[in-house]
């Protein structure tokens, strides 16, 4: 059924429900009349005076993007609004709960949780009218007041948690990214059974070693890719054949695999152990990639000989900062400025620029 405007209201299909003993109730609405209807508090009013967070406008065109790029399989979860005015709710012969919900044309109807959403489908429509037709999932509650609107953003948001980087990167097909740490966590020597799929940290007790979206991050580092660039077959056979090559070379990853080292003892000592270690070993691969083969695989044992431990000194205000691991941007680089110092690889003048600049700091 599609919304219609007649008698100064609109009207959705909709199913009439009960929350707190208030009633709320869910409709369907196409996506052309969402720019339309749906109301964003304007972010110059003194936030005290709204009911929603501001509007990070740098979100928009991701979300604009997933929509044209995906037309066919997209998901957008339920707006959330509040209706400011009286509303009514025919409903339909036999049932109490389902009906016609109408909406009077000059109510004014407040995106509670959505407002993102809201603006990408806007943008999105502007490139593709054909996503127009498309309906999506609106939840309506009556508003009692700003007071009101402003506690249902809050209990809206409480207990809203992102789901992990690993969990993420676990269930998303669509990210190239994403697919090749999931190959690499099943067929890479190193990753085979010591990969945190669902978690970004690792508990002291765990016995896994490196998490999915560390294996993403490294995978990104070995090539020199971004956040939005992608990756092909070739590559992925390049990823798996140097993580294989350098597992060959490295004797506790090969004890942890083995379970002579447990995976506790091994984090406990050793930068090779954690994420930082994978991706500044994965930025040290890139150069190395870039070699004939004999040299690659000397510089790969270069790799495997160096004293790891926590303890060592060379790791000190790179990889480890006050005593405890850092796994920041700065960290990681420094790291794998001191791996090329360390096994002989050339380091460019832009790099020891950089090196003494960020440990002078």
């Amino acid at each position: 059924m599609s919304i219609q405007d007649n008698d100064y209201y609109y009207s959705f299909p909709a199913v009439r429900g009960i929350q707190a003993g208030k009633p709320f109730f869910i409709a369907t609405c196409p996506l052309r009349i969402i720019p339309k209807i749906f109301m964003y508090d304007e972010e110059e009013l003194p936030v005290e005076l709204r009911a929603q967070r501001t509007l990070n406008k740098g979100r928009i065109p991701e979300m604009a993007r997933y929509l044209l790029e995906n037309p066919k399989n997209y998901v957008f979860s339920a707006l959330t609004a509040s209706v400011g005015s009286d509303v009514v709710f025919n409903e339909f012969d036999g049932s109490t709960s389902i009906g016609t919900l109408k909406v009077p044309l000059d109510a004014e109807i407040l995106i509670n949780d959505g407002q993102h959403r809201r603006a990408a489908i806007e943008e999105a429509i502007k490139e593709n009218p054909e996503l127009a037709q498309d309906n999506i999932a609106v939840l309506f509650f009556v508003d009692e007041g700003l007071k009101r609107s402003q506690q249902m953003f809050a209990d809206l948001n409480k207990y809203a948690i992102r789901p992990s980087t690993s969990l993420g990167t676990l269930y998303d097909h669509r990210d190239q990214a994403s697919e090749l740490a999931r190959f690499l966590a099943m067929e890479a020597k190193p990753f085979i059974g010591l990969t945190e799929f669902e978690r970004s940290t690792i508990s002291i007790r765990s016995n896994k070693i490196f998490t999915l979206s560390g294996i993403k991050q490294a995978s990104r580092a070995l090539f020199g890719k971004g956040t939005k660039d992608g990756f092909n077959e070739e590559e992925q056979q390049r990823a798996l054949s140097f993580w294989n090559k350098l597992y060959s070379y490295m004797p506790e990853w090969q004890l942890v695999q083995a379970k002579d080292l447990s995976a506790a003892e091994f984090r406990k000592e050793f930068i090779t152990a954690h994420g930082i270690g994978l991706q500044a070993i994965a930025k040290v691969g890139k150069e190395i990639l870039k070699l004939e083969g004999s040299y690659q695989e000397l510089l790969l044992d270069k790799i495997a000989h160096l004293d790891w431990r926590k303890s060592n000194v060379a790791w000190s205000n790179r990889a480890m900062q006050h005593g405890r691991l850092s796994k920041a941007v700065s960290n990681i680089f420094l790291t794998a400025v001191e791996i090329k110092r360390q096994i002989g690889l050339s380091i460019s003048e832009e790099e020891l620029i950089k090196e003494e600049e960020l440990l002078s700091k």
